[in-house]
């Protein structure tokens, strides 16, 4: 996805847009080469993705000791909430460039899930606790206790989805207008909506149980844990369908064992930073939780979409722009 190949649109012809300019414009004049044509890269896009990398090394950095750099410990927005979106944003946009044309859908298909795979398996590997006990003899990999999800595998599932969408659900209709952009795309727009739904009915509809779970205590101990809830869309920490949908499917062994509500006041004396437990601290402080869970990367798959209708925006500017100077 590094390179985006910027072109006319198949119906239309005549001066190029210099996307990189930002504007319409007469073609540079430039000699004749059997080489095939350069591919432009789209400057606005390469600048957001570094503000955004500078962004998560600010975070990564200074989060520990400045909270406005850190991220919310549950309620609440801090600007480190941001990085996830808007590289999944990022992603959307690039999609639209990178398959604005697509002669072959089934190899077009096979391409991206096996990326997506790629990126799934390497985010397993930086995330899925490999690299545990390196100095000592207990390295290696414990299946059993392996993180299943994570950042670059939250990134897979979005790309993948919203590939198939951009590849399958695309429309040949013209475009001369902003409805009929959505006439063009409106079974990827109906698939972003459906999948929103789906989250809201999940989220506020899932009955969530009483459950229960285990951490070691000193002298390779086990303590036990029961979490009392029997609700329905709660949006706490401990009783939310979440988490639960986590547990039931991926097993609460493979989830992120730092859970980011540990920072929070009911769970630490020191928050916005992890410190220790109050006297009456709730049972789930100590709980695994996973923040890029199956049913939060739902909502990583819309955020994906709406970043691939700004990239449609995009691609088709060039086509107005173009007419415009006709």
């Amino acid at each position: 996805m590094g390179v985006y190949e910027l072109v006319r649109s198949e119906d239309a012809a005549g001066p190029a847009l210099d996307l990189e300019a930002g504007r319409c414009g007469p073609p540079p004049t430039a000699k004749a080469s059997p080489a095939a044509p350069r591919q432009q890269r789209l400057v606005s896009l390469d600048v957001f993705r570094g503000i955004t990398v500078l962004l998560m090394i600010i975070v990564d950095d200074a989060g520990s000791f400045l909270p406005a750099m850190n991220h919310s410990p549950w309620e609440g927005v801090t600007i480190a909430d941001f990085v996830m979106p808007f590289f999944l944003f990022i992603v959307g946009v690039a999609l639209a460039l990178a398959y604005k044309r697509v002669p072959d859908k089934l190899d077009a298909t096979r391409k991206a899930t096996l990326r997506a795979l790629k990126l799934f398996c390497v985010g397993l590997v930086l995330q899925g606790g490999f690299f545990h006990g390196v100095r000592s003899l207990t390295f290696g990999v414990d299946i059993t206790q392996i993180r299943l999800m994570g950042i670059l595998q939250r990134i897979a599932i979005a790309y993948l989805v919203t590939a198939l969408c951009q590849i399958w659900l695309k429309g040949d209709d013209d475009v001369d207008s902003g409805l009929d952009l959505i006439k063009r795309y409106r079974y990827q727009l109906l698939a972003g909506l459906l999948i929103t739904i789906t989250y809201m009915v999940l989220l506020y509809g899932t009955y969530v149980p009483d459950w229960e779970y285990r951490i070691s205590g000193p002298g390779s101990t086990e303590k036990t844990f029961t979490v009392k809830c029997g609700v329905r869309g709660d949006s706490g920490p401990g009783c939310n369908a979440v988490g639960m949908i986590d547990r039931k499917i991926l097993g609460i062994q493979h989830l992120y064992g730092r859970p980011v509500y540990a920072r929070s006041q009911q769970c630490s004396i020191d928050s916005p930073q992890n410190g220790p437990l109050p006297p009456d601290a709730p049972s789930w402080c100590q709980a695994p939780f996973d923040p890029e869970g199956l049913l939060s990367s739902v909502m990583a798959i819309v955020t994906c979409l709406i970043g691939l209708q700004y990239g449609h925006i995009i691609v088709h500017f060039q086509v107005k722009c173009l007419l415009s100077i006709w």
